[in-house]
């Protein structure tokens, strides 16, 4: 039992809760308990065992009981009734986009769809249709949606495969056996999505490696096994696969499983020019070539070709050989330079946290400040604030800081609307009293790209928007982007001194980070944002991090690197811009 299973069924509770329409209260605060079990800094699973969480704020006496019985015997009874009354596999239909738990819900009772092997039959067929709700336009955007998530079957975002990272790697540094360890493939290089995972450890004992391995609790079968390499996968379906090497071969087999494909030709090639042979177990010299200098890094590989030492999340064969080449590679921002961030939720909309949890959870990353933007009034949906609820919440976020005495500071901002026209959800006058303001689509995502692109330049002309969100409205494996023509808004961006942010939720890491170092080039500013609904969701800072990297990104680029007083400054830059002035 881990804190991420725990977690797990206290959102499955969450979500069937609402299948059954019960008191949205009682739904809200197993969602609570489960972001504070995920978020949660020491060994929660060894308290619920104890039975020591009373005092946890978030968890109540009733919670506290279910968890202690689920981390002590691995099932909770409650859970375990409610799942029975239910098709086990009505939980995926969650993830398809444009349906919530109350067309879930009707699909269930009225047509008795409980996957999405259903859904297909029940729109193809026509019957859905027929139900209140699910007009033609619906049911072929929910054909669109599975079809979308078929062909993603096999892909996982990195935010849902991290933990598994962490355990693997974590059981094998502590076998006595290894030597090193690290993870390779596309999850080194940071990106967003992947299909496996590739893990390589030193050792001179691998079929006692091996064995252990194929052992772990996590993996559910073993699709391969060998002397130096197995395979296996986890219970969602993931593969991941180990290679055992010597720690001579260490260096040569880090870059080779790291890749990618396209990077590790060029670095042969590279080779081939001085005679070397290039694979994962080592060096092969030519007769009459030099031999390379001892390797036993892979910055020791680099080195002896003429290169500065490649980061991973750089190496997809687009530029970095020149760069390295040159001296020119940059310095990636790192974690540790963010000293705060914007795009965060409360209670007041769709959050789990208050004003003051969100603060003291960013206090205890270590962060100076944080910008609240909560929904505005037309995302209904997710609790928008009106103006007048807007105003009470700035008066609280002042107050706060009026009364802080350890030079913390929160920003006052909102996520406003971009409404179809392009137009703001709300009026300048009100705009103009935020520290800040994240102007986002949420609606209309349907527009072709000629109209979707001019609504949001539109919008981002305004002076009062400080940075746009989520530029295509992404979510990862679940929703496609909207059609946008990126680069266009990169310009406008660049013309009118509009911060693109970085969501960093893993669902979104939205703008993609293929685009970064042409919107760089362009002198666009990013603010790397965790659009945290909770105090847990502030730590995807971590896989904006890994995205911004990626994109080439520096910390000159990334204005939350900025301290306090520099970022208040930047906050204001575009509307001194336009001539006009800050908040009162």
């Amino acid at each position: 039992m881990t804190a991420e299973s725990m977690a797990e069924v206290l959102r499955n509770i969450a979500t069937l809760l609402e299948l059954q329409d019960e008191n949205p209260f009682k739904v809200r605060a197993y969602r609570t308990g489960a972001d504070v079990v995920e978020s949660f800094p020491g060994d929660i699973v060894a308290l619920a065992k104890e039975d020591k969480l009373t005092g946890i704020k978030g968890i109540g006496d009733a919670l506290r009981d279910k968890l202690h019985q689920l981390a002590t015997t691995g099932k909770m009874e409650f859970y375990e009734n409610l799942k029975a009354q239910f098709p086990g596999t009505i939980l995926e239909l969650f993830e398809i986009s444009g349906l919530g738990p109350k067309k879930i819900a009707a699909l269930y009772k009225q047509l008795n769809v409980a996957s999405v092997a259903d859904l297909k039959r029940v729109c193809e067929d026509g019957t859905a249709s027929a139900l209140s709700g699910f007009g033609d336009k619906t049911v072929h955007k929910l054909l669109e949606a599975i079809a979308f998530r078929e062909s993603h079957a096999a892909e996982f975002r990195s935010g849902d495969i991290a933990p598994i990272v962490e355990q693997v790697l974590e059981a094998l540094r502590d076998h006595p056996a290894v030597s090193r360890v690290d993870v390779c493939g596309s999850y080194r290089r940071g990106k967003e999505i992947s299909r496996d995972l590739d893990f390589l450890v030193a050792s001179k004992q691998p079929q006692r490696v091996i064995d252990d391995f194929v052992s772990l609790p996590l993996f559910v079968n073993t699709i391969a096994k060998g002397d130096t390499k197995a395979s296996v996968h986890t219970e969602a379906g993931l593969q991941c696969d180990l290679r055992v090497v010597s720690n001579e071969e260490y260096p040569f087999a880090l870059v080779y499983f790291t890749g990618s494909k396209e990077h590790n030709v060029a670095m042969r090639q590279m080779c081939l020019d001085r005679g070397w042979s290039l694979n994962e177990y080592g060096i092969t010299v030519s007769p009459g070539a030099e031999k390379p200098p001892a390797i036993h890094e892979e910055r020791d590989l680099h080195a002896a070709l003429g290169l500065e030492f490649i980061p991973p999340e750089l190496r997809e064969n687009q530029g970095e050989f020149a760069a390295a080449q040159n001296g020119r590679l940059p310095r990636l921002v790192e974690l540790s330079n963010l000293r705060g961030t914007f795009h965060n939720h409360t209670t007041a909309s769709d959050g789990n946290a208050s004003l003051e949890q969100m603060a003291e959870a960013a206090q205890e990353l270590g962060l100076q400040y944080l910008g609240i933007a909560d929904h505005s009034k037309s995302s209904f949906q997710a609790n928008g604030l009106s103006a007048e609820r807007l105003m009470k919440q700035v008066q609280a976020i002042r107050k706060l800081n009026a009364d802080s005495e350890d030079g913390f500071r929160l920003f006052a901002g909102s996520e406003v609307d971009i409404l179809k026209d392009g137009t703001l959800d709300f009026d300048d006058e009100v705009l103009a009293q935020l520290d800040y303001v994240v102007a986002s689509v949420h609606n209309a995502m349907t527009l072709p790209s000629t109209e979707m692109t001019k609504r949001i330049i539109r919008a981002i002309e305004n002076p009062h928007v400080t940075m746009l969100g989520h530029l295509t409205g992404r979510l990862l494996l679940q929703r496609p982007s909207y059609e946008v023509n990126v680069p266009a808004i990169i310009d406008a961006a660049a013309e009118t001194g509009t911060i693109i942010e970085l969501n960093a939720s893993p669902w979104r890491l939205d703008m993609d980070w293929r685009w970064w170092k042409l919107a760089q080039d362009k002198g666009v500013k990013t603010s790397i944002n965790p659009d945290a609904h909770s105090t847990r969701g502030l730590q995807d800072l971590y896989f904006g991090i890994r995205s911004a990297r990626k994109g080439w990104l520096t910390k000159k680029c990334v204005i939350n690197t900025q301290p306090l007083d520099e970022v208040e400054k930047t906050l204001q830059a575009k509307r001194h811009k336009f001539g006009l002035s800050g908040p009162a």
